[in-house]
């Protein structure tokens, strides 16, 4: 099975759409089941030496279903924004140790907890609500979670989303995203998505 490494956080809006957008094109070229997202662990938190703002995420997340993904983001509670995204992070690496298939599933399915159904993933119980559910340990093991950081650093990941696939590196694929005095904005860039898309799945 083919492997397309991705460095990224929980909490990222820009990774739960490109998370979901690159499955649903793989689902599309029939390739499920030939290739796989091993999500590991970026965390924003000790990049930029504190919490993402739960403020700042919501306005992150209105331009992008604004402007990118209207189908996402149905739940999403800033009022539930989690102060850590560790627990989280260690659980979807810890799943990754079971399998690949377990590990994606537990990364898409802890972003689908926080972004489309308002919970709040640095809770201990909801994070074990979603272990049980795909059958691990209630916690995670957060040594894992600084060794993906550190191998990220060594890497040269420059943010969240980082895919590396094919030789190639890629950045938050086919968005555009700017913020000034006048508000942040998303935009999607069709050609650039297909051609990163090509590379990833080339050869599959």
């Amino acid at each position: 099975m083919r492997e397309i490494a991705v460095h990224a956080d929980v909490v990222c809006p820009f990774t739960h759409v490109g998370l979901r957008r690159v499955v649903a094109e793989r689902r599309a070229r029939g390739l499920d089941g030939r290739v796989a997202l091993v999500v590991h662990a970026w965390p924003l938190e000790c990049v930029n030496g504190e919490p993402l703002d739960p403020a700042f995420v919501a306005q992150e997340v209105e331009a992008l279903r604004r402007a990118v993904a209207p189908d996402l983001f149905t739940g999403f509670d800033p009022a539930t924004f989690p102060t850590t995204s560790i627990p989280a992070l260690a659980l979807t690496a810890t799943a990754y140790e079971r399998s690949t298939e377990v590990g994606e599933a537990a990364a898409l399915a802890l972003r689908d907890a926080l972004f489309e159904h308002g919970r709040d993933i640095g809770d201990p119980d909801v994070v074990a609500e979603v272990a049980a559910g795909l059958g691990l340990p209630a916690a995670g093991d957060e040594a894992l979670v600084w060794a993906d950081y550190e191998a990220g650093k060594r890497l040269g990941v420059t943010g969240s989303p980082y895919f590396r696939a094919g030789g190639s590196t890629f950045f938050c694929p086919a968005l555009d995203v700017s913020h000034d005095e006048s508000g942040f904005r998303v935009g999607f860039v069709p050609e650039r998505f297909a051609g990163f898309c090509d590379t990833i799945f080339d050869g599959c």
